[in-house]
């Protein structure tokens, strides 16, 4: 009897599954970044308000206006990015359409030497060239010459809005952790959350970039503790001075 689940999704994974399972592990891990900047940036500056004054409507407006100065700079530039990237995709896939119209031998000889850099051996990779450029030639040479997917170009709107979200879920914890308790447990309730966020964050970049754990997060504790100790002790000096 054959194993359950046998003949489902049993064959290799295609250059295309590839890429586009990169490409979701790559916006997964943007998001866990975006997240992480919005906890450490909100609570430096949720933290230093704090050392310097125990109203809760001072810190609160504070930690909001970081909050939204932040998502909305991380959203633009997070566009201005992707459409810079989106445009050079696109001025390249013309250069690509234009030379396959005016060259389309030397563009057929160009895709078999990059198959067989591949591994293919020169007739292979001649019979594969030639049935990829009667199917699609520009698909072809996008993907395996450019590494682009030409129905699958970045859009710089859903980047934005990924960034703009991500910043705020990180930003709202130590918004929320310096704000409720009372003035006493403010610092410590919210250095304490914000460490087993930047930990956990750390142990889940670190997992979907395939780095050490340990280290990761090591990292990512210690900048968040340096930057909650520097703006306390500046927000202290400030406010007693």
């Amino acid at each position: 009897m054959a194993p359950a689940g046998a003949g489902r999704d049993s064959g290799p994974v295609t250059d295309t599954q590839s890429a586009a399972i990169s490409t979701r592990l790559n916006w997964l891990r943007a998001g866990v970044l975006g997240a992480n900047d919005g906890i450490i940036s909100t609570a430096g500056l949720v933290v230093g308000v704090a050392g310097a004054t125990t109203s809760r409507t001072a810190i609160l407006t504070a930690g909001v206006a970081g909050l939204l100065a932040g998502a909305l700079s991380m959203a633009a530039g997070e566009y201005v990015s992707v459409s810079s990237q989106r445009d050079s995709e696109r001025a390249a896939l013309e250069v690509e359409r234009r030379e396959l119209a005016e060259e389309p031998e030397a563009e057929l000889d160009e895709l078999t030497g990059l198959l067989m850099d591949r591994g293919l051996d020169r007739a292979v990779a001649r019979e594969a060239a030639q049935q990829l450029t009667e199917r699609d030639a520009l698909r072809a040479h996008a993907r395996v010459e450019l590494g682009i997917e030409p129905d699958e170009l970045a859009n710089p709107w859903h980047a934005a809005f990924a960034s703009l979200v991500a910043f705020t879920v990180g930003a709202v914890l130590p918004l929320l952790a310096i704000v409720l308790p009372g003035p006493s447990g403010r610092v410590p309730v919210t250095v304490t959350a914000v460490l087993a966020a930047l930990t956990l964050c750390g142990v889940v970049s670190a997992r979907l970039g395939g780095a050490p754990v340990p280290r990761a997060v090591l990292r990512n504790v210690l900048g968040g503790a340096l930057a909650m100790a520097v703006t306390y002790a500046v927000g202290t000096w400030l406010g007693t001075t």
